[in-house]
């Protein structure tokens, strides 16, 4: 019988902790023994969380585009656990559509959450790691980090930011000798969260991508960071093969996405434009999983 993984007195913060990935991430953890501070706009469902998971876990309202917030968050974790070894940074939003369909006002709330967001948390996670000389930061970018998604034009944009971050951040911890702090960048494929239920969408169109990865190989793969970390992964066949595809055949696999991602969206149903969860935070989507396979599977036989 394998053993159980303990991780009793580590403490890890998480953004994005009221559905998807962070969520997933923190239920994991939470039972193996670690300390767990959630962070997300969505007070209800941490609290919840937080008292779901018991007396390791604290909730921290905090909206990563405001430095005050993440500044707070930061205050609270050492408050409460004493120190911080692991600092995800999960939160992430989307605006998909024509570039120019999309209003320029929520192209640049995608870029204060995806970017400045992470440079927030990063810069107090990075402060606190070099005194304690130890510590794990995970950014969380995607495939769109390494291969141009048309109608992602600004999340694409935020997740090539993000994987430039991790990768600088990386060579300076290596100049100035902090061998036992990592930056790590995860790449996941599209997956079935409730990204998709919560980005402002302008394709006139429902929010999709196919084929769908389950959120578990992704939320495993941010956790094993933490056992045996690595400056970049892309997590699941599809985006390790898009990576490799992108390195070895750049034009050839920029121009085949292309086309496939405008299919995509032009077969989803049709759908209202709505800015989603860009500014205030929706009701819907508060689990792990969003429920899109399920949906496209109702779709495919209607």
């Amino acid at each position: 019988m394998a053993k159980k993984t303990s991780r009793e007195g580590m403490t890890v913060v998480i953004t994005g902790a009221s559905s998807g990935f962070g969520k997933g991430v923190a239920r994991q953890l939470a039972a193996e023994g670690a300390n767990v501070v959630l962070a997300a706009r969505r007070t209800a469902l941490i609290e919840a969380l937080a008292e779901e998971l018991g007396p390791r876990a604290i909730a921290v309202t905090t909206d990563v585009s405001k430095e005050e917030d993440v500044a707070h968050l930061f205050e609270q974790a050492l408050s409460a656990f004493g120190k911080i070894d692991v600092w995800i940074n999960n939160a992430g939003i989307g605006a998909i559509g024509p570039f120019t369909d999309i209003p320029t006002n929520d192209l640049k709330r995608v870029i204060e959450v995806n970017v400045k967001g992470v440079i927030n948390g990063s810069h107090f996670a990075l402060r606190h790691f070099k005194e304690t000389k130890k510590g794990i930061l995970v950014n969380l970018g995607s495939v769109t980090s390494e291969i141009a998604f048309p109608y992602y034009a600004g999340y694409s944009s935020s997740k090539h930011a993000v994987a430039g971050l991790g990768a600088a951040l990386n060579e300076e911890m290596r100049l100035e000798g902090y061998e036992d702090i990592h930056v790590c960048t995860v790449m996941p494929w599209a997956t079935d969260t409730p990204w998709f239920i919560h980005t402002g969408n302008y394709t006139g169109h429902a929010a999709e991508m196919k084929p769908m990865d389950d959120p578990q190989i992704v939320i495993d793969a941010i956790i094993g960071l933490i056992d045996k970390p690595q400056e970049s992964v892309a997590v699941g066949a599809k985006s390790k093969a898009s990576v490799l595809s992108s390195h070895l055949m750049p034009g050839t696999t920029e121009s085949a996405n292309a086309k496939f991602v405008q299919k995509v969206i032009q077969d989803a149903p049709p759908m209202e434009p709505n800015p989603g969860s860009l500014y205030e935070p929706m009701e819907a989507g508060s689990e792990v999983e969003g429920g899109l396979r399920e949906r496209m599977k109702q779709e495919k036989r209607s």
